[in-house]
């Protein structure tokens, strides 16, 4: 078993997020509208997965104008990024694979394609989405140039990585500074970001066995009040694994939950 997890541009129309997970038929999906981005978890097997991912992107490039597109979060395309996960090293080879066929397909719609990570020798999503970022590539798949209203998508195949955000009483100045030191200390990717109602630490820990959300909460409480914690899409069991009961945490399910249902 396979999982993508598409994150899409698209966070504050209801009618085109319901269309679109229609589309994606994923496990379970969430939405932010201050980031204005979904984020889909999709499960199947090798040769089926990535006909999920494409049966979505068919609908956002209908759906999805990135010209008109305005949030926080930093993206290059609709469909941002479209990783293939494996959970097991073994199934690392099908993972590869079933990422380069939906690279190819998504090239057939007329979206350019950038690899990351690992199929692209370690080139990062963050080089790619800095201002700029794409002039210095060519697409792997797909034609030169940008799609009028879809952008680009960033795909991989990789292992699970952990959305998770945490929610503190502080300014963004803070925040920023928070930010700064985790990229530091615990070599996660992070960012201070005001949202309408809340001050935010939005992180991306990609090796969830040696940092795990519990780490991040107590890095981030030595410097500010932690009110909330979220996990954007499921995390490995793993990850969850000391999580300070005092802190509310919001988000679905251990990915291991979805994957047995």
């Amino acid at each position: 078993m396979l999982i993508s997890v598409p994150n899409v541009s698209e966070g504050r129309d209801q009618a085109k997020l319901d269309r679109l997970a229609q589309a994606f038929a994923p496990v379970c999906w969430s939405s932010d509208a201050d980031h204005n981005r979904a984020v889909f978890t999709l499960t199947g097997g090798p040769g089926q997965l990535h006909q999920q991912v494409l049966a979505g992107a068919r609908v956002l490039l209908e759906e999805i104008d990135l010209t008109h597109h305005q949030g926080l979060h930093p993206r290059v395309g609709a469909l941002d990024v479209a990783p293939i996960v494996y959970l097991d090293p073994e199934d690392r080879g099908a993972a590869t694979a079933e990422a380069l066929v939906l690279a190819d397909e998504l090239g057939r719609l007329g979206i350019p394609v950038y690899l990351y990570g690992d199929l692209a020798g370690g080139r990062t999503r963050a080089e790619l989405r800095k201002p700029g970022g794409l002039a210095g590539f060519t697409p792997d798949f797909g034609p030169h140039d940008l799609h009028p209203t879809a952008g680009a998508t960033l795909v991989t195949a990789r292992p699970p990585l952990v959305a998770f955000n945490v929610e503190i009483d502080a300014p963004l100045a803070t925040a920023k500074e928070i930010a700064l030191k985790l990229r530091s200390d615990l070599d996660v990717r992070a960012l201070g970001l005001q949202l309408s109602t809340t001050t935010q630490v939005s992180t991306n820990i990609e090796d969830h066995t040696r940092t795990t959300m519990a780490d991040v909460v107590a890095a981030v409480r030595a410097h500010a009040t932690v009110t909330g914690a979220e996990l954007v899409a499921p995390a490995p069991r793993a990850a969850h694994e000391g999580f300070p009961e005092d802190v509310p945490l919001r988000g679905p399910a251990p990915l291991e939950d979805h994957l047995s249902s």
